[in-house]
């Protein structure tokens, strides 16, 4: 039997193809909500665009709510059975979660408890993970702490640069364990208590990860440049910069090996890494 199911997200790339996912599912989209900022007007526009009716699947309600509170009135006329979330700022009281009839559900994208908070991509690739986890678990009154409904990963390969480049392999690997997210919803299955071991925050980066030390090896210079590219809105500290033959440099993508034409070679404390795209630091 098909749910109606309120989604909760401040990403368009991730909203429009879970809609589709979930009427293929045989589910019904019945709102997106999303956060009103205040001052939005002279904020940047996100690299995904604005959330507009432009951007919204038809037939699915935008809703804008203008705080945390509002949140639960806002559902209560939606007669929801779940609530997704994935990519949302706030930390939502009980009354909102307590809506949906079988539970309001998040996805955090690592395998939790490793990783919990804002930036888990960037941590990932900060302290050189191995995979890009995924976790669907029940929401509570705390940040990615609830208990897990379902969870598994993707290699990280060393090409992945750019959540653009390697997002779909993310979505396609969390859509396909919402089956057995909702048999575990509608079994009235509580969900798997998140281990007390390897807990960890991933939050914004410190002033002393913006600068590149060259002595690194070229793996670490290469997961910095990676990490940096995921912090998005983390604050008025940028990096990593690097000095690289008398410039002052942000670097925004490295390589590895060699890509070929354009691409300006630096030593490593362990050998050579590919500056592939960069700009003039601030």
């Amino acid at each position: 039997m098909g749910h109606r199911i309120g989604l909760i997200s401040n990403v368009p790339p991730v909203v429009v193809p879970l809609v589709a996912t979930l009427r293929d599912l045989g589910h019904e989209p019945v709102g997106w909500l999303t956060q009103r900022k205040p001052g939005a007007a002279e904020l940047p526009v996100p690299s995904w665009g604005d959330i507009s009716d432009r951007s919204a699947p038809e037939g699915v309600n935008l809703i804008f709510a203008r705080s945390k509170d509002d949140v639960a009135p806002l559902w209560r006329g939606l007669d929801l059975d779940v609530v997704l979330c994935w990519g949302f700022g706030w930390k939502l009281p009980q009354d909102a979660l307590d809506v949906p009839r079988l539970g309001s559900v998040n996805n955090h994208p690592a395998l939790l408890p490793r990783h919990r908070g804002p930036y888990p991509i960037a941590w990932a690739f900060r302290e050189g993970d191995e995979v890009l986890g995924s976790t669907w678990h029940r929401m509570d009154a705390e940040f990615d702490t609830g208990p897990i409904l379902a969870q598994s990963s993707v290699p990280l390969e060393d090409t992945d640069c750019w959540i653009e480049e390697f997002g779909p392999k993310i979505l396609q690997n969390t859509f396909a364990m919402l089956p057995r997210v909702f048999e575990r919803l509608e079994a009235g299955d509580a969900g798997d208590p998140q281990s007390t071991d390897g807990v960890s925050w991933a939050g914004p980066f410190e002033e002393d990860y913006v600068t590149v030390d060259w002595s690194q090896t070229a793996r670490e210079v290469h997961n910095q440049v990676r990490a940096w590219r995921h912090l998005f809105g983390a604050g008025d500290i940028e990096g990593p910069i690097a000095e690289l033959e008398g410039e002052r440099l942000k670097l925004l993508r490295t390589s590895l090996t060699d890509p070929g034409e354009g691409a300006r070679r630096a030593e490593c404390g362990d050998g050579p890494i590919w500056v592939v795209e960069s700009e003039a630091a601030k």
